[in-house]
C-alpha cells in the first residue's frame, strides 16, 4: 500500500505557531493517558469537551474534571456534551474501563465543577472566535462534532484540522468489524466524515502497536506524583509483559498533532456503515480513491520508539512540574 509520513496540511496565514487543540474526549484510562500527553506538552489546551461513550456521561465528566486538577491544567473549561448516540442504544465499554472509567486509579475528588453549558455550543463558539487556528482531537464517540456540524456547517471550515482516534480499515475491537468509538454512534460518525473536511483516522491499525511493554512500564514507574496514574492504568487495562501490554490508543490522536512524522498515512475515502447487521460502526476504506475526493488520511503504521521518546519525554516534563 503507498503511503507517506504524515506532515501537517498548510493551514490558514493566520494560525498561531503553538498548536491550540480542543479535546472531545470519554475519559476513559486511555483518555487519561492522552490528557497526561497534552498537559506534558507544548499543546496550547483550550478546552475539553465530554461526551458519554467509555461509560456514562455523569462519570466521563467526573473524571476530567478529576483529571484537570490532577494535571494541573488550571483554567482549562470542562464542558459536558451528548449523554447518548444520535439514534441508537447506548454502548458502552465499564467491562474494559472498570465502573468509574477509570480503572484502578483513584484520583483526589475534583474540587471545582464543569463550565455552563453544552460541548456542541462550546464547540462552535470557541472555533467561531478563532477561525483556523483550533484543531479538534476527537477520542471518543463523534457526537458531540456531528451536532456541531449539524448546528453550524462552518465549523468544517473554521477548525484548523480534525484528528481522531477512532475505527479501522482492517479489523474491530468491540466486535469483528467495528472500533468501539464509532459502533458507540455510527450515524455521528458518518455525518463527521461526511462534513467536508478531511478527517485524519487514527485508527486500530497503528494504535494497537502503541503497546505499554515492561520497558516502557519501567520508565513511567519513577515518575513521582505522575507514576501513581500512570502505572494504576496500565496495570488496570491489560497484561504488560516482556512483549506485549495494553494499547494506550487514544494518546496516539495527541502525538499525531505533537509530531505527524510519527506516523505513515494514506488518503483514503471512508464511509461508515449504519445499516449492516454484523458491520454495524464499520469503517469502510478505500485507499484508491481515483476522482473522488478523500474525506481521510488514514494512518497505516506509526514509528512505535519515537511514539514512546515522544511520550516519555512529556510524561518526563509534567512529572517535574507535579513533583
Amino acid at each position: 500500500m503507498p503511503g507517506a509520513r504524515c506532515v501537517r496540511r498548510p493551514v490558514h496565514a493566520y494560525a498561531a505557531d503553538v498548536t491550540k487543540v480542543l479535546i472531545d474526549c470519554d475519559p476513559g484510562i486511555d483518555d487519561a493517558l492522552a490528557l497526561a500527553l497534552a498537559a506534558g506538552s507544548s499543546l496550547d489546551l483550550v478546552g475539553l469537551t465530554t461526551v458519554g461513550g467509555n461509560v456514562d456521561l455523569s462519570l466521563t465528566t467526573a473524571n476530567a474534571l478529576a483529571l484537570r486538577e490532577f494535571l494541573e491544567l488550571g483554567d482549562v473549561p470542562v464542558t459536558p456534551g451528548s449523554a447518548g448516540a444520535l439514534m441508537r442504544h447506548t454502548v458502552r465499554a465499564g467491562h474494559v474501563h472498570g465502573a468509574t472509567g477509570l480503572g484502578d486509579v483513584t484520583l483526589p475528588a475534583p474540587r471545582r465543577g464543569p463550565a455552563p453549558g453544552h460541548a456542541v455550543d462550546f464547540i462552535v463558539e470557541t472555533l467561531r472566535a478563532r477561525p483556523g487556528e483550533i484543531t479538534l482531537v476527537a477520542v471518543g464517540p463523534l457526537t458531540n462534532l456531528a451536532l456541531a456540524v449539524r448546528r453550524e456547517p462552518r465549523v468544517v471550515e473554521w477548525a484548523r484540522d480534525l484528528v481522531i482516534m477512532g475505527g479501522s480499515y482492517t479489523r474491530g475491537n468491540h466486535n469483528p468489524a467495528a472500533e468501539f468509538n464509532m459502533l458507540a454512534d455510527p450515524e455521528a460518525a458518518a455525518i463527521v466524515f461526511d462534513a467536508g473536511w478531511t478527517v485524519t483516522m487514527l485508527g486500530l491499525d497503528v494504535t494497537l502497536t502503541a503497546v505499554v511493554t515492561r520497558q516502557v512500564l519501567e520508565r513511567m514507574e519513577p515518575l513521582g506524583r505522575l507514576a501513581g496514574l500512570l502505572v494504576p492504568a496500565a496495570h488496570s487495562y491489560g497484561v504488560v509483559t516482556a512483549e506485549s501490554g495494553p494499547a494506550i490508543h487514544d494518546a496516539c490522536a495527541v502525538a499525531y498533532v505533537l509530531d505527524p512524522s510519527l506516523f505513515t498515512c494514506v488518503p483514503a475515502v471512508v464511509n461508515v456503515e449504519t445499516a449492516g447487521q454484523f458491520t454495524r460502526g464499520m469503517t469502510v476504506t478505500d485507499f484508491k480513491v481515483g476522482d473522488r475526493r478523500a474525506n481521510a488520511l488514514v494512518a497505516t503504521s506509526l514509528d512505535v520508539k519515537g511514539f514512546w521518546d515522544l511520550v516519555i519525554g512529556a510524561y518526563e516534563r509534567l512529572a517535574a512540574r507535579l513533583g
